[in-house]
């Protein structure tokens, strides 16, 4: 059944000076670039030990060989279609189900310590949902997800993308058209030095401790926090 099945995780291309840039701004262009790259990785890492199909949805378009260089060919790559993050969204969705997927999630790069087992929720949840949505705390989401024949192109129209309300006005839009949601559990986006802090601090002693987000934290935590920890 997971040929049916697709994860469309929406990345940038790591490079300096164009992710992350309250990141960058904390910690230095330089650095944000390696966390960011450390993120992805953590994310395939996770995605490739899985059992579902996934593909890279990557800005700019023209970036897939650096993709290739840094995280290897085994990988699928799109290009984000659209002039906001709305209409990419919703385009990825429209190439997704034009092919032979029957449900989709699609996953943010900024949520490193994403477990597999969320995932598995939202696939289970589509099953008797029309559409699955995880909130982040602060107010936008980490995942959203239908099946072929619930997909609600609307959802992606009008938002305010990069506020607070988005997670707010996006369950208005589902609820609006009579949608049956799964709310999945508020997980943390990381945008800042002090979300890596959050992030080192309630992943001490998790699953995720051993992954290179944690370890470059470990290495460079003087720098990232400004004082020591432990």
């Amino acid at each position: 059944m997971t040929d049916t099945l697709s994860i469309l995780l929406f990345i940038r291309t790591p490079e300096k000076g164009r992710v992350k840039s309250r990141l960058a701004t904390d910690l230095g262009d330089e650095m944000a670039v390696v966390i960011y790259k450390s993120f992805i990785l953590d994310i395939l890492a996770m995605l490739r030990n899985g059992p579902y199909p996934f593909t890279l949805c990557v800005h700019p378009p023209d970036s897939r060989e650096a993709l290739v260089d840094w995280f290897g060919p085994a990988l699928t790559c799109v290009p984000q279609e659209g002039n906001d993050l709305g209409e990419k969204m919703k385009n990825a969705f429209v190439r997704s189900f034009s092919g032979q997927t029957e449900r989709a999630v699609l996953i943010g790069s900024d949520i490193p310590d994403l477990p597999m087992a969320i995932i598995d929720e939202a696939f289970v949840a589509l099953d008797t949902c029309d559409a699955v949505i995880g909130p982040t705390s602060d107010g936008g989401y980490y995942l959203v997800g239908f099946r072929r024949d619930s997909f609600l192109p609307g959802v992606f129209e009008g938002i305010p993308w990069g506020t607070e309300s988005v997670y707010e006005k996006t369950l208005g839009l589902f609820h609006g058209a009579g949608y049956r949601v799964h709310v999945l559990p508020e997980w943390h986006d990381i945008d800042t030095a002090g979300d890596l802090k959050s992030l080192f601090a309630r992943n001490e002693h998790s699953a995720f401790r051993e992954s290179r987000t944690m370890s470059f934290i470990r290495e460079n935590k003087e720098h990232i926090l400004g004082h020591r920890f432990s």
